[in-house]
C-alpha cells in the first residue's frame, strides 16, 4: 500500500503543478502552456516534490495526523524553496511564484490527509504478516531480530520450530498441526527443512491452502532486503550484476554521477573556506583528511574527506558512532553529512559511485577476506558514497557489522537498477533529514 500511495502523491503532485501552470498560462500570463524552459521545470519542481516527500517519510513514517501535516509542509516548502534559490541564482523567473506557492499551499494538505488514510488503512488491512519459520534456534532468533527492526514488509514472527520437531517418525507434532495454532500467512523453511521431504510435504499441503512457502533465503530478500551468508553457497552467487553484464545500465549510472557530483562539487567548494576558517581554531592542521580505500576489482584508491579528527586519528582503529576522538566542531560536520563532500571529486574521478558498497581501508579488507565468506564479490562494482546497507543498517565499527552490512551489499548487488538506486538516494536523504550523523 505504501507504494501506490507514493505513486498517487506523485500523480497528485503532477496534476495540482500543470494545473496551476495551465490557469495562469491562460487566465494570468498568457503564454503557451507547453513552452519548453517553463514546462521543463515544471517537471523539476514535481521531481523535488517526490524527493523531499520521499526524504521527509512520506507516507511510510507518518504517527498521526500533525505529524503528517508538518511532514508535508516541510517537504513542499523545501521544494519551492529549492526552486526559487535556483531561481535567483539564474537570474529568471523558472516558474511564476503563484504556481509555486500556491501548489505549496495546496499540496500540503492533501498529501498529509492521503498519508493518514493510507496509515488508516494498512491498520484495517492488518497488512502484518504472519510468519512460522522451521529453522534452527540460533537463527528464530536472529530473525525475531530483524523483524522488530525496520523490514521492507510487516511481519511478525508467529511461531518458530527445527525441522527435526516436524519431521518423520521423531516429530513432536506435525507442521500442519503447528500451522493452525498459528495461523501463518507465511511458511519459511531453511536449508534443513528443504531436504526434508517429510517437512517439503507438508509445506505443500499448507502452500495449497494458501499459505505462502518461502525459502529462508527468498524471506531475507523480499521481507528483509538482504541476503544471509550463512544461507548461500558460490553458484548461488553467480546473478546476474548489472554494472558488468549491463552495459546501458552502467552508463545511465555513470551519468547520474556526474549530475549529482557536479552539483555536489561545487557545494564543496562553496563551504570548503568557512570550514578551514573553523578548523584554524576548532581543529588545526590539514583540511582534508586522504586514506587508502580498496575500490573496484581491489584497485586502492585515496578516499577525500574533511578532517573531523586530529591528524592521523582516524588510521588508529575502527571509526566508532559518537567517536570521542571527534572535535565538536568535526561532529556537527559529522551529523550534517559535509565532511563527505570531498567525496564528489572521487566520484568524478571514477574511484567512486554515488551509490554502492562503502569502500574499506585495505588492512581492514585483507582481514576481512579471511574472516567472511564471499567478501571479496562485494568489489565487483564500483564503491558508493552511500549505499543499500548503509541505509539499512548504519554505520559499523566492528567485523560483526561488516558481516552484517555484506548481507546488504549481496542484496544490492541481486537487485542492482536505477529504480534502487533512486531508493537509496532518497533514504539517504530521509536519514539525513533525520540528522542520523556518525
Amino acid at each position: 500500500m505504501a507504494r501506490s500511495t507514493r505513486w498517487l502523491i506523485v500523480a497528485l503532485s503532477a496534476a495540482v503543478v500543470c494545473g496551476l501552470e495551465d490557469f495562469h498560462a491562460h487566465f494570468i500570463g498568457h503564454y503557451p502552456f507547453t513552452q519548453l524552459p517553463r514546462f521543463a521545470w515544471l517537471l523539476v519542481f514535481v521531481a523535488l516534490i517526490w524527493v523531499t516527500t520521499y526524504a521527509v517519510g512520506i507516507p511510510d513514517e507518518v504517527e498521526g495526523a500533525g505529524d503528517a501535516l508538518v511532514r508535508a509542509a516541510v517537504a513542499v516548502g523545501a521544494s519551492a524553496g529549492a526552486v526559487s534559490v535556483i531561481a535567483l541564482l539564474v537570474a529568471a523567473p523558472l516558474l511564476p511564484r503563484f504556481v509555486v506557492f500556491t501548489s505549496a499551499a495546496l499540496l500540503a494538505p492533501l498529501d498529509a490527509a492521503i498519508s493518514v488514510l493510507a496509515r488508516r488503512g494498512r491498520r484495517r488491512e492488518g497488512d502484518t504478516q504472519r510468519v512460522l519459520a522451521v529453522v534452527e534456534p540460533s537463527e528464530a532468533v536472529t530473525l525475531l531480530g530483524e523483524l522488530a527492526r525496520r523490514p521492507e514488509r510487516r511481519a511478525v514472527l508467529a511461531g518458530t520450530c527445527r525441522t527435526s520437531d516436524v519431521s518423520g517418525m521423531t516429530r513432536r507434532t506435525s507442521l500442519v498441526e503447528l500451522a493452525e495454532a498459528e495461523r501463518p500467512s507465511v511458511l519459511v523453511l531453511d536449508r534443513v527443512a528443504q531436504a526434508d521431504e517429510h517437512v517439503v510435504a507438508q509445506a505443500a499441503l499448507l502452500h495449497r491452502r494458501g499459505v505462502r512457502v518461502r525459502t529462508l533465503t527468498l524471506f531475507y530478500d523480499e521481507w528483509l532486503g538482504k541476503l544471509p551468508v550463512g544461507e548461500l553457497e558460490r553458484m548461488s552467487l553467480l546473478f546476474d550484476v548489472n554494472e558488468l553484464h549491463r552495459a546501458r545500465y552502467a552508463g545511465v549510472k555513470r551519468a547520474l554521477d556526474v549530475a549529482l557530483a557536479l552539483p555536489g562539487s561545487l557545494l564543496c567548494l562553496a563551504v570548503a573556506p568557512v570550514i578551514a576558517l573553523v578548523n584554524l581554531v576548532a581543529n588545526p592542521g590539514p583540511l582534508l583528511f586522504r586514506q587508502a580505500r580498496v575500490g573496484k576489482d581491489g584497485r586502492v584508491f585515496t578516499i577525500l574527506k574533511f578532517r573531523t579528527m586530529p591528524p592521523h586519528a582516524e588510521d588508529s582503529c575502527w571509526t566508532m558512532d559518537d567517536d570521542p576522538r571527534v572535535r565538536p566542531f568535526g561532529r556537527l560536520i559529522r551529523r550534517t553529512h559535509l565532511d563527505e563532500l570531498p567525496q564528489f571529486f572521487n566520484v568524478l574521478r571514477h574511484d567512486l559511485s554515488v551509490i554502492g558498497p562503502r569502500p574499506e581501508q585495505p588492512r581492514y579488507v585483507e582481514e576481512l577476506r579471511e574472516k567472511i565468506p564471499y567478501y571479496d564479490l562485494r568489489h565487483l562494482v564500483r564503491p558508493g558514497l552511500t549505499g543499500w546497507a548503509q541505509v539499512k543498517y548504519g554505520y559499523g565499527a566492528s567485523e560483526l557489522d561488516a558481516f552484517e552490512k555484506l548481507q546488504y551489499d549481496f542484496y544490492y548487488l541481486r537487485h542492482q537498477g536505477i529504480g534502487l538506486d533512486l531508493r537509496i538516494i532518497g533514504r539517504t536523504l530521509r536519514s539525513i533529514a533525520g540528522r542520523q550523523g556518525r
